[in-house]
């Protein structure tokens, strides 16, 4: 096995460097920590917020070291030079990809791709970016049992920035659940609990959607549904988390 994030080789053996969650892939071994800042990576899709729009550019907040700057050619619109404030206003908020990283420690971010773009209304919702894997789930089952069971549209940013849209009801439960995952991030079994608990408080004018009713968010965009994203056998729903 390949040493990889999170771990380090010795002697021919692999050990932590962080305290963590082991994370075995194909040909290599990662620990994901259980805390931590985030730290930009070349291909990360990001939440962020619209701080500033120059003549040719935004500034972005994506919770890292520095702002990001997203150049209007990185866009999907033909923006004139000076009109940027016509796309993007201070506040918005957008899904981007890491695209560069550079010595100066200058952030570059890109709007063109598959799902990434503006974030219309909604809420963003923080969690540790230690905890987005979780989040996600195998195969995204986690984020599929919340986009199920609430309604609500789910953008996540490996940067720990969740975007939730819908209704006032369904972003307040997903927020709850967010919170649910911070605080039991470590634990095993998460996503059976966190479905136990969101059967247990489905509103009684909302039925639960079943398997077929999805819209999955996942950290590649708004993703298609995966119909065999189940990582865990669902527990009674008499079981509160």
């Amino acid at each position: 096995m390949k040493p990889g994030p999170g771990t380090y080789r010795v002697g021919g053996k692999v050990y932590a460097s962080v305290l963590g969650l082991l994370s075995p892939q194909a040909s290599s071994v990662e620990v994901i920590p259980l805390s931590g800042r985030y730290v930009p990576k070349a291909g990360d899709l990001v939440v962020g917020t619209v701080t500033d729009a120059q003549t040719t550019f935004w500034l972005l907040d994506i919770g890292a070291p520095r702002w990001a700057p997203l150049h209007m050619t990185g866009t999907p619109w033909k923006v004139d030079i000076g009109e940027t404030g016509r796309y993007l206003t201070v506040g918005d908020a957008v899904l981007v990809r890491v695209e560069s990283l550079e010595a100066t420690g200058r952030i570059g971010v890109t709007m063109l791709g598959e799902g990434l773009g503006k974030l219309d209304g909604g809420t963003i919702v923080r969690i540790s970016p230690a905890r987005v894997p979780r989040l996600v789930g195998k195969k995204g089952s986690m984020i599929d049992t919340i986009s199920r069971h609430t309604g609500a549209k789910v953008a996540i940013g490996q940067n720990g920035r969740i975007w939730v849209g819908g209704s006032p009801e369904a972003i307040q439960r997903v927020s709850e659940v967010l919170r649910l995952i911070e605080e039991n991030g470590p634990r095993s079994g998460l996503t059976t609990h966190i479905e136990n608990y969101l059967r247990a408080t489905q509103p009684a004018d909302r039925p639960y959607a079943g398997p077929s009713d999805r819209e999955i968010a996942g950290p590649g965009g708004f993703a298609s549904p995966d119909e065999d994203a189940r990582d865990e056998p669902p527990a009674p729903p008499s079981e509160r988390l």
